[in-house]
């Protein structure tokens, strides 16, 4: 009987603990929307911070995309042949990166890079003092550090996005230029043939939607870190995770809200 209270204490416990995190994570996304709009904007913080985001992250973006475009390639066109559609590739292979893949992967490597990153920095800074200092110093650090940070991956995620897309067709055109020697205008003709205005604005919402949970995770963990720098690891571990899981939950339920407007 006292085996059964004390686990019944511990679920409520935690029960308790998860409705707290998740009722201080709506509080704390609701306060985005509240100071973005006020004075003063940062808009050099957010330059700043989109050039760490975007730039930096240009080599493992252009990396990824490529291979993905060229795996996927290698590995869509045995299943063609075997039907004798082999010209319809490059629709394939049109369809599957810009609705799905460069969207998908771009904020995956994002979570991992970026993700982690803000919430290893926010961490540090909280852990440290740092951000007590700035409101002593009469500086709204929510507004300095977090509101910039997801505006930049808010504004960054669809440009890498639609970069990696561009990207993995290249590294597709190159697979298929030499089995077939295609030319690189009539591949792109064909990939962007059967995509339509519908696809190309459900891509770069699913990708602004990615930006601003990849901001918002990361700064969230970063800025409520506790424990010294054990936590700030922790912080920047759960970044990742969760981020990585929020996005899976929103891909599908963009998916499926896209797929609703087609019947209309």
């Amino acid at each position: 009987m006292a085996f059964r209270t004390k686990k019944q204490y511990i679920l409520s416990k935690g029960l308790d603990e998860y409705f707290k995190g998740v009722h201080s994570a709506w509080k704390f996304t609701g306060l985005f929307f509240k100071e973005v709009f006020k004075r003063p904007f940062h808009l050099r913080e957010v330059i700043n911070q989109s050039f760490e985001i975007g730039l930096k992250s240009l080599p493992l973006i252009s990396l990824t995309g490529f291979i993905v475009g060229i795996v996927f390639t290698k590995q869509s066109r045995p299943s063609l042949e075997d039907f004798g559609a082999t010209s319809w590739l490059p629709s394939l292979i049109g369809i599957a990166i810009v609705k799905a893949l460069g969207p998908l992967v771009t904020a995956l490597i994002c979570a991992g890079k970026v993700g982690s990153g803000i919430g290893a920095e926010l961490g540090s800074m909280k852990v440290t003092e740092q951000i007590d200092a700035m409101e002593v110093s009469a500086i709204n650090p929510y507004k300095y550090l977090v509101v910039t940070r997801v505006l930049a991956t808010t504004i960054t995620i669809p440009v890498l996005a639609l970069y990696c897309s561009f990207v993995a067709l290249y590294g597709s055109y190159l697979n298929v230029h030499a089995e077939e020697t295609s030319s690189m205008i009539a591949f792109y003709q064909s990939a962007f043939k059967t995509i339509s205005f519908l696809d190309i604005f459900t891509s770069v919402t699913k990708s602004i939607v990615f930006g601003f949970t990849i901001g918002i995770v990361g700064t969230y963990k970063g800025f409520n870190a506790t424990q010294g720098t054990r936590g700030v690891g922790r912080a920047a571990n759960q970044a990742v995770v969760l981020a990585m899981f929020l996005i899976f939950i929103e891909e599908v339920l963009i998916v499926q809200v896209a797929n609703w407007f087609r019947f209309f």
